[in-house]
Parts: C-alpha cells; sequence; structure tokens
C-alpha cells in the first residue's frame, strides 16, 4: 500500500505519536478516593511534565502533517 505522505512526514507522526504516549502514561497514578486523599495528584511529574511533554507531542504532529519537504 502506497502512502501519500513522504517518509520524514511519516517518521514525524510516528515520534510524535509516541511522545503523546509518553506524555500520558507521565499524567498517571493513583488517584484518591472519598477515604484517603492522595497528595501525589498535584506532582510536578503529573502536572506539569506530562501536560508539556503532550503538549510539544501535539504540537510536533500538527508540524509533521504539514510539513512539505524541498523539491529538487
Amino acid at each position: 500500500m502506497k502512502s501519500n505522505l513522504p517518509k520524514l512526514n511519516s517518521i514525524l507522526i510516528a515520534s510524535s505519536l509516541v511522545i503523546i504516549i509518553v506524555g500520558f502514561a507521565l499524567m498517571t497514578g493513583e488517584p484518591s478516593d472519598a477515604t484517603a486523599f492522595n497528595p501525589d495528584i498535584f506532582s510536578v511529574r503529573r502536572i506539569t511534565v506530562g501536560l508539556m511533554c503532550s503538549l510539544f507531542g501535539f504540537l510536533l504532529m500538527i508540524v509533521a502533517i504539514l510539513y512539505k519537504p524541498r523539491t529538487k
């Protein structure tokens, strides 16, 4: 099956998808429940690092889709 996207675009899309998955994985953890409060829900890893990683992945995905390589 032939793809309409160049090879570089496909590589960038795959790498941005991996970055997004890593970002969501960084945001996971044990939740708080009705009987016990878990202060880890406010950790820097969950709120800042995971969010920035996912945001960077989504921005890279937009760039990967719109990027047009130079023609010779």
